[in-house]
């Protein structure tokens, strides 16, 4: 058979929707056609001015690339600058900075990426931060993050510590030292993280929590060893001082700033003036404490001493009475009266038992007279019929009906004539 060659038509070509609300699980967008419409919807955007701290600075060539993080909202953008613009802020663009860059959003169609193509940049002023911290400072205080009713007391003997410090430097050296030098037994739970720049917010908030959550965590040790303002604007930051303030258990600040306190500091239930300082009073010293329980041990005994003497005292002083030596003196006033009374008490008992004889006799000879045998002992008799009943009518008896007959001395039967 001949072979045909001529090559087959094309099937037709599916027509694509032309919106998005006409796509369908039949019909759908493809990536290649997603993409673009998303570079161009993107691309409508005006330029905006945008603040963030700076991530992850690299340079290439002449473009500096940088993500752009919101540390109180947890986001972040990738934005772009160019070189020359970078290197007109006089000063080195570093991981921590906050910037503003003035950008228009740019859709990289072939990975599907957003970054923010920066035109101008500028960095954000420490007065400004500043400003937006003392902003900060009234509105939590205004809230009552700061109020004393809201502080805990630190625990007397913490058996463990969390101690929240960096990973290299002498602020966890200073703490552990100070406090094991007072308390040797006191044991810690530390957790190191970086106590600058852009990581330090989430870092030592995690941490916080985290040893907030431990079971057998007493109190937690926030410490840094000083630093320049700038490197303490973490710790005045909303999200980590808020995460402190919602803290059960007891936080010490530990800053190691003089002259300007950070929020840390206000919202705490103790600040320290320096690491050592937080060692030092977190625990008791147990020299002190041995010294005072001594003392009161002292004062105690002489306390028992001064008790008994006293009390010894009282007892000789009261076994040397008259009434003591004596007690029988103590009854010879009251005999007279005594036997005074029992001659009075004999009358008075003779006299009544003679009035009660008398009345018993004038009862007795009542009841005789009243009695029915009395009269019975005068020659009367009493006649009851067959049933018992007292005869008082000679018509209620019948001739020959049996009478029982009762008289003074004993009872017969006779029949009725």
């Amino acid at each position: 058979m001949p072979v045909n060659d001529t090559p087959a038509d094309p099937p037709p070509a599916t027509t694509l929707p032309a919106t998005a609300a006409q796509t369908s699980a039949d019909r759908p967008w493809p990536v290649s056609v997603l993409s673009p419409k998303i570079g161009e919807y993107v691309a409508r955007m005006s330029p905006v001015w945008v603040e963030g701290q700076v991530l992850n600075v690299k340079r290439w060539k002449h473009m500096v690339f940088l993500t752009l993080r919101d540390t109180e909202e947890n986001m972040s953008l990738k934005a772009t600058l160019p070189a020359t613009e970078v290197e007109k802020l006089g000063v080195p663009l570093e991981d921590g900075a906050r910037i503003v860059i003035h950008s228009k959003p740019s859709w990289w169609t072939k990975n599907g990426d957003l970054q923010m193509q920066g035109r101008t940049v500028r960095t954000v002023g420490l007065g400004d931060l500043l400003a937006r911290i003392e902003a900060l400072k009234e509105a939590l205080a205004a809230e009552g993050l700061f109020s004393l009713e809201r502080k805990q007391a630190l625990p007397l003997v913490p058996n463990v510590v969390g101690l929240v410090c960096a990973n290299q430097g002498d602020a966890e050296h200073d703490v552990v030292v100070n406090a094991t030098a007072r308390w040797p037994s006191v044991r810690f739970e530390i957790r190191r993280v970086t106590v600058q720049g852009a990581r330090c917010v989430p870092e030592t908030t995690a941490a916080i929590r985290e040893l907030d959550a431990h079971p057998d965590v007493d109190v937690i040790v926030v410490a840094r060893g000083g630093g320049s303002l700038e490197d303490l604007l973490p710790f005045s930051d909303q999200t980590l001082v808020r995460a402190a303030a919602a803290c059960e258990t007891p936080l010490v600040s530990a800053i190691g700033h003089e002259k300007d306190s950070p929020l840390l500091d206000l919202v705490a239930d103790y600040r320290a003036s320096t690491p050592t300082d937080a060692g030092k009073s977190i625990v008791p010293d147990a020299a002190e404490e041995r010294a005072a329980v001594s003392q009161a041990r002292r004062a105690m005994a002489h306390a028992v001493t001064q008790l008994w003497e006293r009390e010894s005292r009282g007892l000789e002083s009261f076994l040397s009475r008259p009434a003591w030596r004596e007690p029988w003196r103590m009854l010879e006033p009251y005999r007279d009266h005594v036997k005074r009374l029992q001659v009075s008490a004999g009358h008075a008992l003779v006299q009544t038992l003679h009035t009660a004889d008398a009345q018993r006799g004038e009862l007795t000879a009542s009841l005789r007279a009243l009695s029915p045998q009395s009269t019975l002992d005068r020659g009367y008799a009493v006649a009851r019929g067959a049933t018992g009943v007292v005869i008082r009518d000679a018509a209620s008896v019948s001739a020959g009906d049996a009478v029982r007959v009762r008289v003074a001395q004993g009872e017969f039967t006779t029949t009725a004539q």
